[in-house]
C-alpha cells in the first residue's frame, strides 16, 4: 500500500489519507469543497461540486490516475434536490468515459458541505 498526499487538495481533517494505492487502484477519501488552503467554498451546490472535483483531479494525478482511469464514484448529497445541479456538473467531467457510480442523500456532511464524492481509479 501506498499514501497520496498532494498540496493541490485540502490536508485530510482527520485521521485518514488523502487515498491510498493498493497494487493498481488508487481509492481517494471523500473530497468535499475546501480549497487547498483549506477554506469551504461557500457558493451554491454547483460551485461546490466544481471543487471536488479541482479535489479529486489533484489526487487523482498525483497517484498516477485521472477522471478517465476513474471505474466508481460514489456521490453523497446533502439533499436529493441537488441532484439535477450536481449530475449537470458530474457531467462536464464525466462526459465521454462515465464510470460506476452511486449517489446517496445523507442527513449531513462534514463542514456542512453539499455535496462529497469518492471515487476508485485504475492507476498508470
Amino acid at each position: 500500500m501506498k499514501k497520496v498526499q498532494t498540496n493541490e487538495a485540502p490536508v485530510a481533517i482527520g485521521p485518514y489519507s488523502q487515498g491510498m494505492i493498493v497494487e493498481n487502484l488508487f481509492f481517494s477519501s471523500g473530497q468535499i469543497p475546501l480549497t487547498a488552503s483549506g477554506d469551504m467554498v461557500t457558493g451554491d451546490v454547483k460551485e461546490q461540486t466544481h471543487q471536488v472535483f479541482k479535489n479529486l483531479k489533484a489526487v487523482l494525478k498525483e497517484a498516477g490516475a485521472t477522471l478517465d482511469t476513474v471505474i466508481k464514484a460514489t456521490v453523497f448529497i446533502k439533499s436529493m434536490d441537488d441532484f439535477g445541479s450536481i449530475n449537470e456538473v458530474y457531467g462536464e467531467y464525466f462526459s465521454t468515459h462515465k464510470p460506476a457510480r452511486s449517489c446517496v442523500e445523507v442527513a449531513r456532511l462534514p463542514k456542512d458541505a453539499l455535496v462529497e464524492i469518492e471515487v476508485i481509479a485504475l492507476v498508470n
